[in-house]
């Protein structure tokens, strides 16, 4: 396995993590009390959105040039 293809597992992880807390926040905003305040938790769903979409697409980029 070459460094890039590695890299690309870990930053694909970052996406997962940052996809899971996405679809939690949602869960905690739709209940209607979050557990951490509606603050934070809004400020944790914009934040994860674009790391995962970015963190997704970096990830996908790096294994495509890791298997040429």
């Amino acid at each position: 396995m070459s460094p890039d293809y590695i890299k690309a597992q870990l930053i694909l992880l970052i996406s997962i993590v940052a996809a899971i807390a996405f679809v939690g926040c949602i869960y905690e905003l739709s209940y209607g009390a979050p557990d951490f305040g509606f603050a934070l938790t809004w400020a944790i769903l914009l934040i994860s959105l674009p790391v995962g979409v970015y963190s997704f697409v970096k990830a996908v980029s790096l294994a495509r040039k890791s298997m040429q």
